[in-house]
């Protein structure tokens, strides 16, 4: 089997009551095996079709430049990609921090009228954790990463290097994840 760890960025706005429709910007993944041996990553900017431009929230948050988002391949284009590079003819699993990232997926594959079963294969790494350890209620990554004694490398809210953190916790606790094919 192979796991799919994964983080997106999305376009964001300091305002929260501002009513726009969140767009991935960034997908980060790690291929990782039954081993919990790195395979493969995957790394790639996406233009967002209704709000193209970056907020300066949204670039401070993620780091993630207007440039690198007006140079990247449209949502279609990406998640064939990003399908092609998990390889879907495979036994696989998608793993996130959280069910926001699988929402996400849905949102924008409906908004460019896409297929969403391939989304299917989907765990929570944040609520199994939580299992895991006995907590009262899920805790964050960073959270997380200072109960397994492990150190945030990168930038945190960019999307590949939050997946390689997250794949630190699933290889330190690997073994214990109830994932099922």
């Amino acid at each position: 089997m192979n796991y799919i760890i994964l983080d997106l960025e999305a376009t964001c706005w300091k305002d929260r009551s501002v009513q726009k429709q969140n767009e991935i910007i960034e997908i980060g993944a790690i291929k990782m095996n039954d081993s919990g041996e790195s395979s493969s990553e995957f790394c790639e900017f996406i233009k967002p079709k209704i709000n193209p431009t970056l907020s300066d929230f949204c670039i401070e948050l993620t780091t993630i430049t207007q440039n690198e988002i007006d140079n990247a391949g449209t949502y279609n284009e990406v998640i064939e990609r990003f399908k092609k590079w998990i390889n879907l003819d495979e036994p696989y699993m998608l793993c996130s921090w959280g069910f926001y990232d699988k929402k996400q997926f849905q949102k924008d594959c409906e908004l460019h009228n896409l297929d969403t079963d391939w989304l299917q294969n989907h765990v929570s790494l944040k609520h199994q954790y939580a299992d895991i350890k006995n907590l009262k209620k899920p805790i964050g990554m960073g959270g997380a990463l200072k109960k397994e004694n492990l150190t945030l490398e990168g930038t945190h809210h960019r999307g590949i290097d939050d997946a390689r953190n997250i794949a630190k916790i699933f290889q330190a606790n690997l073994g214990k994840w109830k994932i099922k094919e």
